[in-house]
């Protein structure tokens, strides 16, 4: 199993970039996909984007703006975000797959602490 810890939140005036970190403990980090959730304030969780293994997968509301990569000699996935806009204004989770080598369609274990990301208008 993996641990994760999202940071790398704050306040973005629209227009602006924000990179997030998911940082993983635990030596099998690399054969775990992760993925990326937010909610926002009174919304449903929804999912953002996804590396698993050499794939990436984006929700087509953030397509062209975001940008999830992993370097696993660091443990660490991040989420490049550009051209933000209020409407991405959420608490963003990341989520390891449930198990080594599974899929997206598999399913993430649980969530985490989240780090906030509020864009201003």
């Amino acid at each position: 199993q993996v641990q994760l810890a999202e940071s790398g939140g704050g306040l973005v005036q629209a227009g602006g970039s924000m990179r997030l970190s998911c940082a993983a403990s635990g030596r099998t980090f690399s054969r775990y996909g992760v993925g990326w959730f937010r909610q926002a304030p009174g919304k449903e969780r929804e999912f953002v984007a996804a590396i698993i293994s050499s794939l990436t997968l984006y929700a087509d509301s953030v397509k062209g703006r975001f940008t999830i990569s992993r370097d696993n000699a660091k443990n660490t996935v991040y989420l490049q975000m550009i051209n933000l806009k209020p409407e991405n204004t959420a608490v963003y989770y990341c989520r390891a797959t449930i198990s080594a080598y599974s899929s997206h369609r598999n399913g993430y274990s649980g969530w985490g602490q989240g780090t906030q990301v509020t864009v201003s208008a």
